[in-house]
C-alpha cells in the first residue's frame, strides 16, 4: 500500500507547488488534492489548468491520488432545496470531469446531511437519486464516485452503507471508507471486511475515545485506532490503494509534522 496526505494538512498559507514539494520531501508517495470555490482548484478551472497541477505534482516527484471537496456540506445532495441541491450536483459532476483531467480514479463525495429539516429516509432517496444519475457521469469520465462515511448523522453503519451503495448498483459508486470517522459508533475493521472490495479510496485518522467528540480526531497513532487489524482487514479485502492522511498536522514546524505522519503510516502499513 501506498501512504499519502491530503493538501488540507498543510498550512493554508502555502501554496500548491510547496504542497507537492513538501509531501514528496517528507516521504509520501502521493497527494490528495481539494475542489473548492477559491484557491488552485475551483469550478471555474479550465482542463488546461487542471492538467497543469497533475504536470506540476510530477515535476515535484509525486502522484496526485485523488480529488477531494468540501463543497457537498454548503451544497448537499441531500437539502431540502432542489436548487441547493442542484448546486451540489454540478459541483459533484465537474469534479468528476477534473479527476478524468487529473488522471486520478477517484471523488470524495459527502452523500448529504441529515438534518432537523432533512429526514433520514429523505436523505437516503434525495442521496441514492442524484449519485444513480451521476453514475453514468463517472463511468464515462473513468472515475469513481468514493461515498464517504463522515458525521453527517447519516449511513451509520457499514450493512446499511453497502446495501445504499448496493441499491445504486454502478461500479462507479464505491465508498471512501475513513478510519477514524467511525471510532465514534463502530470498528473499522468491521467495516472494512463488510464494506469489502465496494471500498475505493482510504483515509486515515486517529480518534481518542475519552474526548469522544470532534476534539478527540489526531494524529495517526495518537489514539485509540486499532492499526494493525486495520491493516489486517485491508490486506484481507486485497486493497492496495493509497492510505491518505487526513488530519491537522502541526501547527509549529509542520514540515516535521508530515515526516512523523508519513513515518506513522509507512510503520503500519508496509512494515507489519
Amino acid at each position: 500500500m501506498k501512504i499519502g496526505i491530503n493538501r488540507w494538512t498543510m498550512p493554508p498559507a502555502w501554496s500548491i507547488e510547496s504542497c507537492f514539494r513538501a509531501a514528496a520531501t517528507a516521504g509520501f508517495d502521493t497527494i490528495e488534492i481539494n475542489l473548492a470555490e477559491e484557491g488552485y482548484l475551483t469550478l471555474e478551472s479550465s482542463q488546461s489548468d487542471v492538467r497543469a497541477l497533475s504536470a506540476m505534482a510530477r515535476e515535484e516527484g509525486i502522484a496526485i491520488s485523488s480529488l477531494s471537496s468540501g463543497l457537498g456540506w454548503k451544497y448537499p445532495l441531500t437539502s431540502a432545496d432542489a436548487d441547493i441541491r442542484a448546486k451540489g450536483a454540478d459541483c459533484l459532476s465537474f469534479a468528476l470531469r477534473a479527476a478524468a483531467w487529473l488522471e486520478v480514479d477517484t471523488v470524495l463525495c459527502v452523500p448529504g446531511v441529515v438534518t432537523a429539516d432533512v429526514s433520514y429516509d429523505d436523505a437516503y432517496r434525495r442521496a441514492q437519486d442524484a449519485l444513480g444519475v451521476l453514475a453514468p457521469v463517472a463511468r464515462d469520465c473513468g472515475v469513481s464516485i468514493g461515498v464517504e462515511n463522515v458525521w453527517n448523522k447519516f449511513l451509520l453503519s457499514p450493512l446499511e452503507m453497502a446495501r445504499f451503495l448496493d441499491e445504486i448498483g454502478s461500479p462507479a459508486v464505491g465508498a471512501y471508507f475513513d478510519v477514524g470517522n467511525v471510532l465514534v459508533y463502530g470498528y473499522p475493521q468491521h467495516w472494512i471486511r463488510i464494506l469489502g472490495d465496494r471500498i475505493r479510496k482510504v483515509h486515515v485518522k486517529d480518534f481518542r475515545g475519552e474526548i469522544g467528540n470532534i476534539r478527540a480526531f489526531c494524529n495517526p497513532l495518537q489514539g485509540d485506532v486499532a492499526w494493525h487489524d486495520v491493516y489486517k482487514a485491508l490486506v484481507e479485502i486485497g486493497y492496495d490503494g493509497p492510505i491518505t492522511a487526513e488530519v491537522d498536522g502541526y501547527r509549529t514546524e509542520p514540515e516535521i509534522g508530515l515526516r512523523h505522519i508519513a513515518e506513522a503510516l509507512r510503520s503500519v502499513f508496509n512494515t507489519c
